[in-house]
C-alpha cells in the first residue's frame, strides 16, 4: 500500500490531501488541509507574485511538507496553477519552494489542469452518456470541460478566475453599475467564445467544482433552510437562487456580506465574480441548475498517479537500433518522464542542427546528444535533489549495450551537466576525458541545458526553436500558451552556451499563430 500526499498550490488557496493507494488501485483519503494564502493577489496586473504572498505561501508549504513527512508520506506530488504559471517570477518561486521545503513543484498548464479536474470528477460522480459541462472556478482561471462517462471531449482554460476578475473589474464594494456591466461583458465574451469552439453545444447537465461554487451553495442553503449544507457532493443550486444571491452580493457592502450566514470571510470579494461566471454559464447553456462535485484537481492527481504506476512503462521491442533501444529501455526502467525526455531531445537536436557552423560536430556527436537528452532525468529514481549527479552515476553503471566506454563517458557527462554546475576540471568524470571529448561535452551540455529549460513545465509549451546566428545568437521559441516559465529557465541556463561559443544569447517568443503565417 503506497502513501501519497498531493499539494495543490492555487491562486486563492493551498490544499493538501493525504491518501493511501490500496492494492486494488483505489484510494482512501486520510486527511485534508487547506489555507487561503491568496498567492495570486495582484499577480494578474503586475505579472509577478508579491513578496508578501510568496512569504505566506512558503510558510504554509513548510508546515504541510513537515506534516506529511511526519505522518510517513515521503512521496509528495505538488502542483501549481495559473498564478505561478503566469508570473514572471514563477520560476524563482518554484526554486525557493524547493530550497526551503524540499518540494519539487510541477507547474501545470491550463489544459492539464482541466484534464486532472475531469479525472477527479469522472471518478467521483456518475456522468451521463451524453455530454456534461464541467466548470471549475479558481482564483486565476476557469477550466471548462466537456465530457461523458467514457472520456474527456473538450477542455478550455479561461482567464476568468474570481481573484483576477475582482481585481480587474470590481475595485469598489459594492460595485457601480458600469463596473458590473464591464464584468458581465468580459465574462460573457470569453464563455461564448469558448463554447463556440466546442463541437457539442448542448449539455445534459452542468457540474461545478471548487470552493467558490461550494461556498455559494452553502450561503443559499442556509438562507433557505437555516441549516448548513450537509454535503457538497451532488448538491444542486438552481439558476433562480444563484441570480438572487448574485443580486444581493452586488448590492451589499463588505460588512453586510460578512454578516451573511455561511459566507467564508476569505471569499468576501471573490464570491460575486464567481457567481457571475456560473450564472452566465447556466444561461448560455440553457440549463436551470448546476450540480456540485467535491472532487477536482487533487483527486485527479491521485487517479493520474495510480494509472501511471499501475500500467508502468513497457519496453518497445520494435525499436530496431540496439543502441537507441537500450537507452530508451534504461529511461523506462528508471521511470523518467518519457514525453518530456523525448521533447527535450527533439529541441536539443534542433539546436544542434541549427548551430552546426558554430560547433562543427557530426552525426556521432548528434547521437550522443540525443541519448543524453533521453536519459537526463533518470536520476529522479534515486532522489530529486542532485538528480543530475544521480543520472551520471546510473548511466556510468548501467548496461548500455552497443555503446563504447568513451561514448558512455560522454553521454553520462552531458546528462550530468544539464543543470546546475558547468563542466570544470575539478570534476573527476569530466577532468579524466581527453581534450577532444572535453570540448564535445561542453558543447552538447550547453545545448541540452537550454533545451531542458525550454520544457521546464513538461507540457511542450515551446513547440520548436529557430536559431539566428550573428554576433548575438537569437533563439526564437515558437510557443503555444503561457511559456514564461520555459523562457525564464532557458535564460538561466544559457551560461555554458555563451562560454562555449563566446557569443551572447537572447531569446524571442514567437506565438504559434504568428509562426504559421
Amino acid at each position: 500500500m503506497a502513501k501519497l500526499a498531493v499539494i495543490d498550490i492555487g491562486t486563492n488557496s493551498i490544499h493538501m490531501v493525504l491518501a493511501d493507494i490500496l492494492p486494488d488501485a483505489s484510494y482512501k483519503i486520510l486527511d485534508r488541509f487547506k489555507d487561503v494564502t491568496r498567492l495570486g493577489n495582484g499577480t494578474f496586473a503586475t505579472r509577478r507574485l508579491s513578496d508578501e504572498a510568496v512569504a505566506r505561501a512558503i510558510e504554509v508549504l513548510k508546515t504541510l511538507a513537515t506534516l506529511a513527512r511526519n505522518k510517513g508520506f515521503d512521496r509528495i506530488v505538488a502542483v501549481a496553477t495559473s498564478a505561478v504559471r503566469e508570473a514572471r517570477n514563477g520560476g524563482d518561486f518554484v526554486n525557493v519552494v524547493e530550497e526551503q521545503t524540499g518540494l519539487r513543484v510541477r507547474v501545470i498548464s491550463g489544459t492539464e489542469e482541466a484534464r486532472l479536474i475531469f479525472l477527479g470528477v469522472k471518478n467521483s460522480i456518475a456522468l451521463a452518456g451524453g455530454p456534461t459541462l464541467v466548470v471549475d472556478v479558481g482564483g486565476g482561471s476557469v477550466e471548462l470541460i466537456v465530457g461523458n462517462r467514457d472520456r474527456l471531449i473538450h477542455a478550455k482554460s479561461l482567464k476568468l478566475g474570481a481573484i483576477r476578475l475582482a481585481e480587474q473589474f470590481l475595485p469598489n464594494t459594492p460595485p457601480s453599475a458600469p463596473m458590473l456591466r464591464a464584468l458581465e461583458d468580459a465574462v460573457t465574451g470569453q464563455l461564448k467564445a469558448a463554447i463556440e469552439t466546442f463541437t457539442m453545444k448542448k449539455f445534459e447537465s452542468l457540474v461545478a467544482t471548487s470552493g467558490m461554487a461550494g461556498n455559494l451553495a452553502d450561503v443559499i442553503h442556509i438562507k433557505q433552510t437555516g441549516r448548513p449544507l450537509p454535503q457538497h457532493n451532488l448538491a444542486t443550486v438552481s439558476l433562480k437562487d444563484l441570480r438572487h444571491l448574485e443580486t444581493e452580493l452586488a448590492q451589499s457592502p463588505v460588512k453586510a456580506r460578512l454578516a451573511m450566514p455561511g459566507l467564508d470571510p476569505k471569499r468576501v470579494d471573490t464570491l460575486l465574480p464567481a457567481a457571475v461566471v456560473l450564472r452566465r454559464l447556466l444561461e448560455l447553456s440553457d440549463l436551470n441548475e448546476m450540480t456540485l462535485c467535491d472532487k477536482a484537481i487533487r483527486e485527479g492527481v491521485i487517479y493520474d498517479f495510480i494509472v501511471r504506476h499501475r500500467e508502468g512503462l513497457k519496453a518497445e521491442n520494435e525499436i530496431p537500433d540496439v543502441r537507441r533501444r537500450n537507452v530508451i529501455g534504461l529511461t523506462r526502467r528508471c521511470h523518467a518522464p518519457e514525453v518530456h525526455s523525448l521533447h527535450v531531445a527533439a529541441l536539443a537536436l534542433r539546436l544542434f542542427d541549427q548551430t552546426k557552423r558554430l560547433h562543427g560536430l557530426g552525426l556521432q556527436e548528434r547521437e550522443w546528444l540525443e541519448y543524453a537528452a533521453l536519459l537526463h532525468d533518470i536520476g529522479y529514481l534515486i532522489n530529486p535533489r542532485q538528480h543530475h549527479k544521480h543520472a551520471y552515476y546510473l548511466i556510468k553503471h548501467s548496461d548500455l549495450g552497443g555503446l563504447t566506454a568513451d561514448e558512455i563517458d560522454v553521454v553520462a557527462n552531458v546528462a550530468r551537466y544539464h543543470r546546475r554546475a558547468i563542466p570544470t576540471l575539478k570534476h573527476q568524470g569530466f577532468g579524466d576525458l581527453v581534450p577532444r571529448l572535453k570540448r564535445v561535452v561542453k558543447i552538447l551540455s550547453a545545448l541540452l541545458r537550454i533545451a531542458d529549460g525550454l520544457d521546464r513545465t513538461h507540457f511542450s509549451a515551446v513547440q520548436t526553436v529557430n536559431v539566428k546566428i550573428g554576433t548575438t545568437v537569437t533563439i526564437e521559441a515558437t510557443v503555444s500558451g503561457d511559456a514564461e516559465m520555459e523562457l525564464w529557465a532557458a535564460k538561466n541556463r544559457a551560461d555554458l552556451f555563451e562560454q562555449a561559443f563566446r557569443r551572447r544569447v537572447q531569446f524571442r517568443e514567437v506565438p504559434q499563430e504568428a509562426a504559421r503565417s
